[in-house]
């Protein structure tokens, strides 16, 4: 097989703030893998906990990898064979996505119906990042107004501690009253024990779905103290990777968080929602820094979960992708064979 790569700057229309920085844009990456005159295309978000903190990292990493790859290996045994040779979970995506983005055109199937899936009828989340009240107040209807949208995620664990947390949630609900949009909370890790288990009570009181990540990862011990006190369902991102770290906190969340830059792509993804499955957890699928490439590949899969994150491409300035679109507030992938998705640049379309 032969493989391509290209870099591009994909800028923030707003900033992402959340507990331990803020987002401008990131580089990622786009792999293109041809066989038989086909090309499918791939895209990572690197990220330091993800195995590569920069595009030409992870694209390093993938050449090292490749170069020692017999051609004839399924999906299967090339993400085995990135497994064991510890690939970088976010190169791994990359190359993941695009190897079943190649099988869906090869076979002339959309990729959620080549996996046997229906289309996602799940609403995703768009986010508001940490920040003011004053600056939430003028961003939420313009977060909310150009989108057919019916779920707000509000980042909390703010630096300031939770009364800022408990003044910026305030205003972004009653500015978000007039969308009737359900409100969920990300912490990203950013409160104690003591502090998650007073904002769980208090947005228990302000009708939140969830909280995901309400520790930081690395504190999971105190998982289940939180968890036989809490008022609302606790779910898992940073603290599960792969479907290897279900079962250490499988008594002690309510569901976990996949994203396919953080797992390794869509052949780890599945194994994370089986996994989940079979110890009773519900599940989300989440994103990173990605355009509607990575986006279109996870909205395939997002017909299995229970939650929906995937937002990241309506905050580009511009995506350079087209693909999934959102449909009464749902990610809804096109029909396209493989995942749809197409990269809006002559010089990387197929041949």
């Amino acid at each position: 097989m032969n493989v391509r790569f290209t870099t591009l700057y994909l800028r923030k229309r707003f900033p992402l703030a959340i507990s331990r920085g803020v987002s401008h844009g990131s580089e990622n990456l786009f792999v293109g893998v041809t066989r038989d005159g086909i090309t499918g295309w791939g895209e990572l978000s690197p990220g330091r906990s993800e195995g590569a903190a920069t595009a030409k990292l992870a694209q390093s990493a993938l050449e090292s990898f490749l170069a020692g790859l017999e051609d004839d290996l399924s999906i299967h045994e090339i993400d085995l064979r990135g497994t064991l040779q510890q690939l970088p979970r976010c190169a791994a995506a990359g190359l993941d996505i695009a190897l079943w983005d190649w099988l869906g055109k090869k076979a002339g199937l959309p990729l959620y119906r080549l996996l046997g899936l229906g289309l996602p009828s799940a609403p995703t989340s768009v986010t508001v990042g940490i920040d003011t009240p004053e600056a939430v107040k003028e961003r939420i209807p313009v977060i909310l107004g150009h989108h057919r949208v019916r779920a707000l995620k509000i980042k909390l664990g703010s630096p300031a501690g939770i009364e800022a947390d408990q003044a910026m949630y305030t205003q972004a609900a009653k500015s978000a009253k007039p969308y009737c949009v359900r409100l969920r909370v990300d912490a990203n890790g950013g409160w104690t024990v003591d502090d998650a288990i007073r904002m769980m009570d208090w947005l228990a009181e302000r009708g939140t779905d969830y909280v995901e990540q309400p520790l930081r990862e690395g504190q999971e011990e105190d998982l289940p103290a939180l968890f036989r006190t809490r008022r609302l369902p606790i779910f898992v991102d940073e603290s599960c990777r792969v479907s290897g770290d279900i079962p250490k906190w499988a008594d002690c969340v309510d569901g976990v968080n996949l994203k396919l830059m953080k797992c390794g792509g869509i052949t780890e993804a599945l194994r994370i929602i089986s996994t989940a499955r079979a110890f009773g957890l519900k599940t989300m699928i989440g994103c990173m820094g990605e355009s509607s490439m990575s986006i279109s590949a996870g909205a395939a899969l997002s017909g299995l979960v229970d939650h929906v994150d995937l937002d990241s491409h309506l905050n580009l300035d511009p995506d350079p992708c087209s693909g999934a679109t959102l449909a009464d507030g749902v990610v809804t992938p096109n029909p396209n064979p493989g995942h749809g998705a197409r990269i809006e640049l002559p010089e990387m379309q197929d041949a």
